[in-house]
């Protein structure tokens, strides 16, 4: 494998968490939202990723990343609260709230950003080897 190849893999990997950064963001600026029915309500969302294996192609290997499959909704049971004085309210007195735990966000972004920062600093190191492999020689 290339050296070059560093910067596809490490490109996708930011690609990959830029997502995860993005969607995470969504999903904590709907936390507070409230709805009237369990169909118009904001469900948690996450990107889906896997490994994109090492390809032959006429001999050659290409570079192995992240491949984003898809963002899927949370399945788990959204939040009901009997407030039958809130404008939202449906007719039995429910409202529901997103089943988003902004504790969970919050950590997940995290992972996130720190993710994204070592694929900077991964496309910066191999950038500095190339650097200095063009000195190599010069003395």
């Amino acid at each position: 494998m290339s050296l070059f190849n560093v910067f596809s893999i490490s490109g996708s990997g930011m690609s990959a968490q830029s997502v995860r950064l993005n969607t995470t963001a969504s999903n904590i600026a709907n936390a507070d939202s409230v709805s009237s029915s369990v169909d118009q309500t904001y469900r948690a969302r996450h990107p889906v990723f896997a490994a994109e294996m090492q390809k032959a192609a006429a001999g050659q290997q290409q570079a192995t990343g992240v491949q984003v499959l898809g963002v899927v909704e949370s399945d788990k049971p959204l939040q009901v609260e009997y407030a039958p004085d809130h404008p939202m309210a449906d007719k039995e007195g429910y409202i529901y709230k997103p089943n988003v735990n902004v504790i969970e966000e919050m950590t997940n972004m995290i992972s996130a950003s720190r993710s994204y920062q070592t694929n900077v600093q991964l496309a910066e190191s191999a950038k500095n080897m190339l650097n200095k492999t063009l000195t190599l020689g010069q003395r």
